[in-house]
Formats: C-alpha cells, structure tokens, sequence
C-alpha cells in the first residue's frame, strides 16, 4: 500500500465524522477521538495484505478503551478492514486488562497515561502481559521519565504511581503492573526552554529466567562506555526469579539521564527471542549506553519517545502560551501535530534553532522550539469538592 494512503483523511461535513485511510497512527487517532469527542472512521486497514483487518493487539487496544470509557460505539466490519468509534465519557475507576502478548504493556500505558487525568474518577488499572520488548517504552521508562513529565502539567503525585509486580518477556509474557493515576480539572502551561545539562544517569538491569550474573554483566559493559562521559553512573540491578519472572527468559537495560533543569532522557534494549540470534550481554549493554548517548546529543527538555505526550498536554492546556524546546522532531510527533490540527483545531509554531546559534550550547544537534496555545481543555467529569 503506498504511504500516501496511509495518511489520507477527510471530514464528512454532515456528521462530523473524521474519516481516515489505512492502519498507521490507529492508537493515535482513537486517543484524540476519546479527547475530543468527536467520532472517527478508518478504512482500508491493511486491505492489501495477505492477512487483512485489525491485529489482535488493536482489538485489544479497542476492548481497553470501552472499559474506561462509558457510552462508546464501536463498530468494526466483517473482514476488520473498517472500524467506526464514537467516544463515549471517559470513566475510569479499577480496571484489570489481559493485554495482548503481540505488544508490550507500553503499548497500552501510553494510551492510559494521555488519558487518565481526564476521567471522572481515578485510574486504578491492572495489566497483565509483556513488560518489556524491543518495540514498545518498557515500564521502566513510564515509571521513570513519562510519570514526572506528567507532574510538570500540574498532575499530582499523590495517586500517581506505576508498580511492576511481576515482569514478563516475549513471546510469552506472564508479566503484571498496577498503574494508578489522579484527575485533574485543568492542565498548567509549560514553559520549558531550559534542558540543562547532564547531571546524573540512572538505569536498571533485568532479567527473567537467566542467570543473576547477566544483569552484572551488562552493567559493567553500559558502565565501560558511560563512566567515559559521565563520573555519576548508577545502574541497579533487578533479577526477577520464580512466579515474578514471567513465562519467557530475558534480559535488558533501561537508562535515564537527568540533567541540571530537571529534564530527563531514555534509552534502552531489550534481548532478541527465542528462536533469534541470541544476544550477549556485554553487547546489550554498550549498545543501550551508545543509545543513550545519542539521545543526550538529541537533546530537548523531552526525549523523542515523549515529544508527543508534550504537545499533547500543551495542547490542552489553559488558554496561554506554552513553549517546549525538543530535538529534531520524530515521523510519530510530526503526524501526531498533524492530528491535533484535524481534532482540536491547534497548530504549533515551530522554530529551528542551530547548534551554533545557541551559546549556552556547547555540543549536540540542531534544537526545535514548540510553541502554542492552549485550548483550556476542562475536565467536566472531575467531580467539584
């Protein structure tokens, strides 16, 4: 299917329906419909592949978006290739979910993270599955990066929290978190322009079902490459055994480098699966380390896995003025600014700013200023004390 197809979207002008073409930024676009309220339709989901239709990891995706809201429509065709969603208003309270092995919890804790603080009553949600992969933000990196992002938009952390309970690899999973997340009635404006400089660098090494020296392993190799840039270098270990270790082996790292403004920045791997090429440990953890590396030469007050929660939550913040400086845009942040245009009507004004214009910028890449206004997105729901 050619990638133009991918991005094909049109407005029905007598049902305020959004109407879009092909499977690429599903999660993306039933996030903004639940936001927004307005009701989407998507076509010709994978319609040329030899298995058309819905994978079972956006079926279940759809299956947790019906237990926090209330009211919703959702249709989906015989042969899958078409889904229709009408939100209902977003519920909340305790729910338990099976995510599907085919994605990581990841996957699903960033739809939930978007849309949380906006429920009528806190989140407290069980989810069962893979914690860690090599697609998806491992529960590591939420707990760590995406949760205090999420504070600086005036979410509290009283009620904010993210527990692994148990870990679980691919391709079997076996793994358990208990996500917990307050309601707000609006989001503060952001003005982060500062990312600071590095500070400390903080990770953990895993493993499930492998030997307790491959954590120490792959720490003395992330460790040879880190301590080069950094003297501040603390990774713990976290080897799972028994009914907390899931149902497959593996093993990763999780790296998060926290500068003088208080920005935070991640990188991390995880190992191949049975059946693949087996990966050593001492490789894992230098490549996790050059990753992390990179992403500090990226630079930004946010790292690219969470440029779009950014412009999210300055999306919908009060009416005023918030600024974001980020490095290069990510293709996920750029269509996701894309879609904010089609659903909430806001555009960003998007300034590059060079490594050498910058002064206080000694090393990294070319910088990307974020600016907008806010929509004043209210939580009708919250209940008034």
């Amino acid at each position: 299917m050619p990638l133009r197809a991918e991005f094909k979207m049109s407005a029905d002008s007598k049902s305020n329906v959004l109407c879009y073409e092909g499977c690429n930024f599903f999660r993306q676009r039933l996030i903004l419909a639940t936001l927004s309220g307005k009701s989407v339709k998507i076509k010709k989901i994978r319609q040329k592949d030899d298995d058309p239709g819905l994978r079972d990891f956006e079926a279940s995706f759809i299956r947790l978006l019906d237990r926090i809201t209330n009211g919703s429509r959702i249709e989906v065709n015989e042969t899958g290739t078409g889904v229709f969603y009408q939100p209902g208003l977003l519920a909340g309270g305790n729910i338990e979910h099976d995510c599907n092995i085919q994605r990581s919890l990841g996957y699903y804790l960033e739809a939930l993270v978007c849309l949380a603080p906006f429920c009528k009553k806190p989140i407290k949600a069980i989810l069962r599955g893979i914690t860690n992969d090599k697609i998806d933000p491992s529960v590591d990196v939420i707990r760590t990066v995406t949760l205090p992002l999420l504070r600086r938009f005036g979410i509290s952390d009283e009620g904010l929290e993210l527990k692994v309970l148990k870990r679980g690899a691919p391709p079997n999973g076996g793994g358990e978190v208990l996500f917990r997340c307050p309601i707000v009635r609006k989001l503060r404006p952001l003005n982060f322009s500062q990312p600071g400089k590095v500070k400390r660098i903080r990770g953990v090494a895993y493993g499930m079902r492998v030997s307790p020296a491959t954590a120490n392993r792959i720490v003395d190799a992330a460790k040879g490459v880190l301590l080069q840039f950094l003297p501040d270098i603390y990774i713990y270990t976290d080897h799972m055994k028994g009914q907390q270790a899931g149902k497959s082996p593996g093993f990763g790292l999780s790296l998060v480098a926290e500068t003088t403004e208080g920005a935070f920045l991640s990188a991390e791997m995880s190992s191949n699966q049975q059946g693949e090429d087996p990966t050593v440990p001492e490789d894992l953890g230098r490549d996790t380390a050059k990753l992390m590396l990179e992403e500090i030469y990226r630079g930004g007050c946010v790292d690219s896995r969470h440029q779009s929660l950014a412009v999210l939550m300055m999306a919908l913040g009060e009416k005023d003025v918030s600024k974001l400086l980020t490095g290069p845009l990510s293709p996920y942040t750029v269509q996701f600014l894309r879609h904010l245009r089609d659903f909430f009507q806001v555009m960003f004004k998007i300034e590059t700013k060079s490594a050498e214009e910058d002064n206080d910028q000694k090393m990294g890449g070319d910088k990307v200023m974020l600016t907008c206004l806010g929509v004043g997105f209210s939580n009708l729901s919250k209940t008034i004390l």
